[in-house]
């Protein structure tokens, strides 16, 4: 049976959480918000940062593109711009992030079924 609060879903994170998600430093987040225009969080009055889904999608993508496929800050955003087939050439790169994110999601979930059975 789900829980009321297991439906609910944040609309905005913090630098900080979307930087664990990623197990990066809040810095390397901030970087690429001034490399990628499709990273745009909005800002509170005090200047603190709000991410959504979308833009936590795209920092998946370039983490993806920088990290795993080894692509130069400037290679990826032409990967980006061109949505161009990663380097082993089975699918474009928007589809590959959409897999892992996809794939992540089952992970936790099962992480929590199993959690709730012990």
């Amino acid at each position: 049976m789900k829980h009321k609060s297991d439906e609910i879903e944040k609309r905005y994170y913090s630098i900080g959480e979307v930087a664990q998600m990623f197990g990066v430093a809040p810095s390397k987040i901030r970087f690429w918000e001034t490399q990628f225009d499709s990273i745009k969080p909005r800002k509170t009055r005090n200047g603190i940062r709000q991410y959504t889904k979308t833009e936590i999608e795209n920092i998946q993508k370039i983490y993806h593109l920088v990290t795993v496929e080894g692509y130069t800050l400037q290679g990826a955003k032409d990967a980006l711009q061109n949505n161009k087939p990663t380097s082993a050439g089975i699918a474009p790169v928007t589809q590959i992030a959409d897999l892992i994110r996809e794939l992540q999601q089952v992970r936790d979930f099962l992480s929590a079924l199993k959690e709730r059975l012990n």
